[in-house]
């Protein structure tokens, strides 16, 4: 098993500030939006140096989205940012009619998604998004590893053209990704190949699947890893290499196991390559308020979860 070493711990919400900075001194088009948490979102540095391109609309979510939209007819790019759940459950119907419907190149930048918010609890909390934003035509949806893919994710979302929803959250978690690396939207990354099982993972949970793969090593399981921060488009064509490869899968993400990473793999087996599947994700239920270490543990998005599944997966596999 392949080692990742890092020597920092950072927040991937300020990987999201560090390039919305870089691309205001780079691309005179981006602008910057928010909804009262210029602070949590780590946007003061953008705010500071351009506050003529950068608007504080309030506690008006809604607003922000329309206001967004309007901005890219005179050929702005817009990156608006509040809380995932604020993000996309609050503003639903603008995203689809004002962003999604007419293909605007709106940024919708979302932090503290998952149940690494913590004690905020269920109401700040959202386990849904991924599903939500996915299922909407023209929408590319994308939720970086660490601080450096971040802030890499951030810098090329610039250059899509189109609506991109980027997720994102407050835990300082090991960077452990290149400073200098490129980022490629719809491009799966290949962390550690093997030969027994495919752990697909996306967000939080990639630093939990290289955990798990070490201890799966112990065990003699020779793991494949892959880091999916683009859950659309899906990487289908790194899927179903791996897949063929080892003859079972695990998906790990921070949401619920409805509408996201885990059923987007699956969509693409069932249509191409059944093979025994596992879950690691929210089992149909809301958070609550506890440290982000105590409702990882609770909530089954553990290592030692993922260790688990991968038995049950391989477990399951034809002889």
């Amino acid at each position: 098993m392949k080692d990742f070493p890092y020597t920092e711990k950072k927040d991937t919400r300020s990987g999201f500030g560090a390039g919305l900075l870089e691309l205001g001194r780079t691309n005179p088009n981006v602008v910057g939006l928010c909804a009262d948490l210029t602070g949590s979102l780590k946007m003061d540095a953008f705010q500071k140096e351009f506050p003529e391109r950068f608007f504080q609309v309030g506690i008006a979510e809604a607003n922000m989205i329309g206001l967004a939209a309007g901005m890219t007819i005179g050929g702005k790019i817009p990156f608006t940012g509040t809380f995932a759940n604020f993000s996309t459950g609050r503003v639903y119907d603008q995203i689809r009619q004002s962003v999604a419907y007419s293909g605007k190149n709106v940024k919708i930048c979302a932090s503290h998604a998952g149940l690494t918010l913590g004690e905020d609890g269920a109401t700040h909390q959202i386990l849904e998004d991924l599903g939500m934003m996915r299922m909407l035509p023209h929408m590319t949806v994308i939720n970086p590893c660490d601080y450096n893919q971040t802030k890499a994710a951030t810098i090329a979302i610039a250059e899509h053209e189109g609506p991109v929803y980027l997720r994102f959250g407050r835990p300082v978690i090991p960077n452990f990704t290149p400073a200098d690396q490129k980022f490629e939207i719809g491009k799966a990354l290949m962390l550690n190949e093997g030969t027994d099982v495919s752990i697909f993972a996306t967000g939080h949970l990639v630093w939990k699947a290289i955990l798990a793969g070490h201890i799966l090593a112990e065990k003699g399981i020779n793991a494949e890893i892959i880091n999916i921060h683009t859950i659309k488009p899906l990487d289908t064509e790194a899927i179903l290499k791996s897949v063929a490869k080892t003859g079972c899968v695990v998906t790990a993400e921070e949401h619920n196991r409805f509408g996201g990473l885990g059923d987007a793999v699956a969509q693409v087996l069932i249509s191409n390559n059944p093979v025994p599947q596992e879950y690691v994700a929210v089992n149909d239920t809301f958070g609550e308020s506890g440290t982000p270490d105590q409702l990882m543990e609770k909530y089954g998005l553990t290592e030692n979860d993922i260790v688990a599944a991968v038995e049950r997966a391989i477990s399951r596999k034809k002889a």
